[in-house]
């Protein structure tokens, strides 16, 4: 009985790298194997996805409870959200039409740092040294993947990079705009995917509606790809899910070490499907990326855990005037 505990941990890392690899690379195989190369448009099916899976699992399976939010809150602090979510999953998505999963991957590792940066700049939040220092592998193995890419693309990099910053300012503003709503992942893909469904709607209308009716119109076997599109909105639902589950059934170290494993794991994976050239230093950079990202996460557990570790700082004064002070609850990743 006192392995039970490790089996539901392995069990739960196991599932979230399945779920999280598939739609990793069934997203890739869109746009490249399908020629279905429209991001916005594969954003939006997984926000309607989401939605829909989200209020079966709530309202009708009863999974989780569904969490009460002020009619005022949806307009102060779930619109705001469900834009950043929005922007964050699509920025996801175009940096995988243009460059490869691993690079892509290896890219979104320097989500740390632009956190810390960024709550440095909007807070002014302190961080001790070893922070900081543990941002350089994170830096150094970025700008060497990047120097050494051989399928680098501007685009693709861009996008990524953003996705990285749109990233961190969800989760800082999750701290600030969701505090004192104890969101699961299951509530926050409830409350945040029918206004990003929404606005992503009209974006993928406005930017590509041209193209998804010529690829209609030219493409071969529409059904088994529609088939697959489908699938990955579906796949990214249970993404979430999966990452709550696992949230709840790892301690922090582990949630963090694996994390960084996943991101080797979606690189092996891609690679024995796509075939991408990799080179050594390409690799290399890759690696000491990941190592950095494990040595933040462990450094943080580290100083979180010491006596007098001061709090989350306040809210910003930009947000202030529109927020009620509320208790502040532990929030689950997206």
């Amino acid at each position: 009985m006192g392995t039970m505990p490790e089996v539901r941990s392995v069990s739960a890392i196991l599932q979230w790298w399945g779920f999280n690899v598939t739609v990793i690379i069934t997203n890739k195989w869109i746009f490249q194997k399908l020629d279905f190369t429209f991001p916005l448009t594969v954003s939006c099916i997984h926000f309607i996805c989401s939605a829909i899976g989200a209020y079966i699992a709530i309202r009708l399976l009863r999974v989780k409870p569904l969490i009460e939010v002020d009619r005022r809150d949806h307009w102060r602090r779930i619109i705001p959200m469900s834009c950043v979510f929005c922007f964050n999953i699509v920025l996801g998505n175009v940096s995988l039409r243009y460059i490869p999963v691993s690079f892509m991957q290896t890219i979104k590792s320097f989500t740390p740092a632009t956190t810390v940066i960024l709550q440095w700049l909007v807070w002014g939040k302190n961080f001790d040294r070893r922070i900081w220092a543990s941002l350089v592998p994170i830096v150094g193995g970025i700008v060497l993947t990047s120097l050494t890419e051989l399928s680098f693309n501007i685009v693709g990099f861009c996008a990524a990079l953003f996705g990285c910053m749109a990233t961190s300012t969800k989760t800082i503003l999750a701290e600030s705009l969701l505090h004192g709503y104890k969101f699961d992942s299951i509530n926050t893909v409830y409350y945040m995917t029918p206004p990003a469904t929404l606005l992503m709607s009209i974006l993928a209308i406005i930017v590509e509606r041209n193209g998804v009716m010529n690829w209609f119109q030219t493409h071969e076997s529409i059904l088994s790809s529609l088939i697959i599109i489908l699938s990955s909105g579906i796949l990214a639902f249970f993404l979430n899910f999966s990452i709550f589950y696992v949230i709840h059934s790892t301690t922090a170290v582990t949630f963090n070490v694996a994390g960084n494993l996943k991101v080797a794991v979606a690189i092996l994976v891609s690679w024995l499907i796509f075939r991408n050239p990799i080179s050594p230093m390409n690799a290399i950079g890759c690696s000491i990326t990941l190592l950095g990202c494990t040595l933040y996460g462990l450094i943080k557990q580290s100083l979180s855990q010491q006596p007098g570790t001061p709090r989350t700082p306040r809210t910003p004064k930009i947000f202030r005037s529109d927020i009620l002070p509320l208790i502040n609850d532990k929030q689950d990743k997206l």
